[in-house]
């Protein structure tokens, strides 16, 4: 087997398959138990909403996106694609590029975040400057994306170990020096803050979803879709709901005017001394595999939009190519990253659950109900295919959804006027789910699948033992 992964966005045949379905719980344990999902769990704490109604919010949100994201995962061991391609069935070839744009700006600013929290840390360490730090972190992150799937699967599994123990060692000792009866009380209910957050974690968690199949396509297709679904949910669902809850919890019972990155080492430091150190490292370590997994995906999707333009030779060199490109846009972005990064992350947040909520409800529709999971896999790398340039269906649909969600929006920009009438709580997420999924439904009622099936017969007759391209 070669050092270098040799695929990009191409197919994987049956072969190539290797691992384990358990191999997901790790891989998305530790994609969550990191810096950055510290910070999303500190939002509504940090608007004043109380420990116990934070933590509320926190889990319902976690569970929420995190659902959505596992059903995602499982189209990878069943199609051997990167979860982008997938959207052309339901988009179009040319049309698709409407969501990889967006996701391409999803990967570079939550690299940008990852970065300029890396500098945090190690400022907070050993007091290195930003610009430096960012570099080298950079460099070392972009690095293991190169080498590509199995070493990030690798260390994402080593890391899940460490994380596990640290974890578990932060909240036993939590629970001896704080007086948790009283830091529980529940106080007042502030709705807004309480919304913000729920929906805060329900939108990190469904950003996974844009690039989850990425790291479970070579899996053998017969771990199915109930392994697949179950092991990435309790992975990311446990990494994810209990990394932000210690962010609730440092910005609740050790609040800084440092930040996010002082305050959970003030509180490490308060349940053992010297204990920050141990989490702060195990954290940053978390940063730089989570910072490659974000590279990776980046490179396959900048791929998926060069692809549609243009034909380009798939393989190793383009993807090493695209990383680099995708490496140096989040480097100058996060060299320049200035002001209040956690106020600046939660109207990030914001932003991804409205653009990705329509297109999410839009592809497990597709993937579930229409279609099946009955894909030419052919037809995805053919420009005037079966399922065509532009599918005015999937277009019209997550258009629809989008535009439902409009008059929940509450952004520092606009808030609409259901979300005014609200108290400034925003819902979109409930709304463009249901919408979103309802018109693709309604506009595929005359989609005639027994011709499609038909000609994925013919197509992809000869799937594994003849190059998709």
């Amino acid at each position: 087997m070669a050092l270098i992964e040799q695929r990009s966005i191409d197919y994987v045949p049956l072969k190539e398959r290797h691992g384990k379905v358990w191999h997901l719980w790790p891989i998305w344990f530790t994609g969550d138990a990191h810096m950055a999902t510290l910070a999303t769990g500190a939002i509504s704490v940090a608007a004043g909403l109380s420990l116990f109604w934070s933590a509320l919010a926190v889990i319902g949100g976690c569970v929420l996106g995190t659902v959505l994201m596992a059903f995602h995962c499982t189209q990878g061991p069943h199609l051997g694609l990167p979860q982008m391609i997938q959207s052309r069935p339901q988009f179009g070839y040319l049309g698709a590029l409407l969501v990889w744009i967006v996701a391409l700006f999803t990967y570079i600013g939550y690299n940008a975040l990852n970065q300029t929290l890396a500098a945090d840390t190690l400022k907070e360490l050993a007091g290195f400057p930003h610009g430096p730090t960012v570099i080298i972190f950079s460099i070392a992150a972009v690095a293991v994306a190169v080498i590509g799937y199995d070493l990030i699967h690798k260390a994402q599994r080593l890391l899940a170990y460490a994380m596990l123990a640290v974890l578990a060692v932060y909240t036993l000792g939590a629970a001896r020096i704080v007086d948790f009866g009283t830091l529980l009380a529940p106080g007042e209910f502030k709705p807004t803050p309480f919304l913000v957050q729920f929906f805060a974690a329900a939108a990190y968690q469904l950003s996974w979803s844009i690039y989850v199949s990425d790291y479970s396509r070579y899996l053998p297709k017969e771990v199915g879709i109930r392994d697949a679904f179950f092991w990435t949910f309790w992975g990311a669902f446990i990494g994810g709901a209990w990394m932000m809850l210690v962010g609730t919890f440092a910005a609740a019972a050790f609040a800084s005017p440092d930040g996010i990155v002082a305050a959970l080492r003030d509180s490490s430091d308060a349940i053992y001394p010297g204990f920050g150190v141990i989490m702060l490292v195990t954290s940053f370590l978390g940063l730089i595999t989570i910072t490659s997994l974000n590279f990776y995906g980046a490179s396959l999707t900048l791929l998926s939009v060069v692809d549609s333009l243009t034909s380009i030779k798939l393989g190793v060199k383009s993807r090493i190519a695209s990383l680099l490109t995708v490496f140096t846009v989040a480097l100058a972005l996060s060299l320049i990253v200035s002001g209040d990064v956690l106020h600046g992350f939660e109207a990030f947040l914001g932003v991804l659950a409205y653009l990705f909520t329509p297109w999410t409800a839009i592809n497990l529709v597709d993937f579930f109900i229409v279609r099946k999971g009955q894909y030419s896999i052919r037809a995805m790398f053919m420009a005037d295919g079966l399922y065509g340039k532009w599918n005015w269906r999937g277009l019209m649909s997550y258009f629809i959804g989008f535009a439902s969600m409009i008059p929940f929006f509450k952004t520092s920009l606009y808030t609409g006027p259901v979300a005014e009438a609200l108290g400034k709580a925003d819902v979109s997420m409930l709304v463009g789910l249901p919408v979103s999924a309802a018109a693709y439904l309604l506009l595929c009622r005359n989609l005639d699948l027994a011709a499609e099936l038909k000609q994925i017969e013919v197509l992809d007759r000869n799937l594994e033992t003849e190059p998709v391209r």
